[in-house]
């Protein structure tokens, strides 16, 4: 049987989860960096993407495939849905009553549905202003 190992603390890790959960913007990791950057001057890109690579697969943080060709980032793991406005870029969070996706998914597939991912697409409420 395996030994568990204890993880060792990370101050840059931290760094980084501090950050991801005081922004809502879903940045990508290279913003991440820019970030974290300000109190750790010698933290390396390579460093920043290791930990965000991490911190996904523990599941502190969401990955998000936006449709733009780049990965972002989302602190904020309680079940919620993203808007994505089609005129600026901008991604906003929806937070409502969890539909109930994977049962109905669970229902019609014989493997096991674990989760899922659902975007909103549509006009944000300062470029429908514009118009």
């Amino acid at each position: 049987m395996a030994a568990i190992t204890a993880l060792k603390y990370s101050r840059q890790r931290e760094a980084i989860k501090s950050y991801l959960a005081s922004t809502t913007s879903h940045p990508t990791a290279d913003t991440v960096y820019m970030h974290v950057r300000e109190d750790f001057p010698n933290i390396s890109l390579g460093t920043v993407y290791r930990n965000l690579s991490f911190l996904v697969e523990q599941g502190e943080v969401l990955s998000l495939k936006l449709g733009d060709g780049k990965e972002h980032f989302d602190g904020h793991t309680e079940p919620h849905y993203h808007f994505i406005c089609t005129e600026c870029g901008k991604v906003e969070d929806i937070f409502m009553k969890e539909l109930q996706i994977n049962k109905i998914a669970q229902d019609h597939f014989d493997g096991i549905i674990k989760g899922h991912q659902t975007y909103y697409y549509g006009i944000c409420p300062k470029c429908n202003k514009k118009d």
